[in-house]
């Protein structure tokens, strides 16, 4: 075998690891671009459920707001004596009605 022969067979034989390594990269490189498309695609479901979840909860805060403002005016105290004279036709006692206990 000529001395050509022998480098070229020896160049070969150094190149295929090399061409290994670099089939290898390809590969880890590719797997990488397609998790961080991936990743990328998740995070923009994630945020836009963020922000669906975000107007709910002001929607609700408003909400609590309001049954708040309804409840005070609900409970006010003239409003208890007005509902117990018109709707339950409570009156206040006559003073001859009226009876002092002393213990």
């Amino acid at each position: 075998m000529s001395w050509a022969a022998r480098l070229s067979g020896l160049r070969l034989s150094l190149m295929q690891p090399i061409l290994w390594q670099n089939a290898c990269v390809i590969v880890v490189l590719v797997s990488t671009s397609i998790a961080v498309a991936f990743s990328v695609h998740k995070s923009r479901l994630y945020l836009a459920d963020l922000q669906s979840l975000q107007t709910e909860r002001d929607q609700l805060e408003v909400e609590w707001g309001q049954l708040l403002l309804e409840q005070q005016a609900w409970g006010a105290y003239g409003r208890i004596g007005k509902v117990a004279v018109d709707e339950l036709g409570m009156r206040s006692p006559a003073p001859h009605d009226v009876m002092m206990v002393r213990p």
